[in-house]
């Protein structure tokens, strides 16, 4: 989980999730900037996400897309879907990842459908409660996939086999 990934060895694909037009008021009027929230994934189980500003909205994707490489994770994935259920939680967003069956697809909104295109997982059900603001949904999203496990790291955690684990 704390090593950092390689992002040149990767095929990362980037998708704009939102674009902003900021002003700040200063003394001799209004500085008009843009800032991008971009999400970028190999679609094979690595994501990471960015936030660029500038005062064209390219440039601001491109700072963005170089922030989302610096902050790479990989992702637990089980065949097309997540593992289990799991609730994301950041500042006041939640976002619920519920596994689905094959050829469910992605059930999700916006923000969560970038994240999870970027990821490759192609069976799944979302549910955004809370923020609706794009920051704090993508980061809630993030935050789910990061608390995904498979059997095997759990079985390995508690010193047990995989089939005690997988008792029920």
């Amino acid at each position: 989980m704390g090593t950092k990934i390689d992002p040149s060895t990767l095929q990362l694909k980037d998708q704009v999730v939102s674009i902003n037009r900021v002003t700040k008021v200063v003394k001799g009027g209004k500085n008009l900037s843009f800032s991008a929230l971009v999400v970028v994934g190999d679609e094979n189980g690595t994501v990471g996400f960015g936030n660029g500003k500038a005062k064209e909205v390219p440039q601001a994707i491109r700072k963005a897309v170089e922030s989302a490489k610096k902050n790479l994770i990989k992702i637990t994935m089980k065949g097309t879907s997540i593992p289990h259920l799991v609730v994301g939680r950041f500042g006041s967003g939640k976002v619920l990842l519920k596994p689905a069956t094959e050829g469910t697809g992605v059930i999700a909104g916006g923000p969560v459908r970038a994240v999870i295109q970027s990821v490759g997982i192609q069976n799944v059900l979302t549910k955004s409660l809370g923020s609706a603001n794009p920051h704090n949904v993508v980061k809630a999203t993030i935050d789910g996939l990061k608390q995904l496990r498979d059997a095997e790291g759990v079985a390995r955690l508690r010193g047990k086999s995989v089939e005690e684990i997988m008792q029920r």
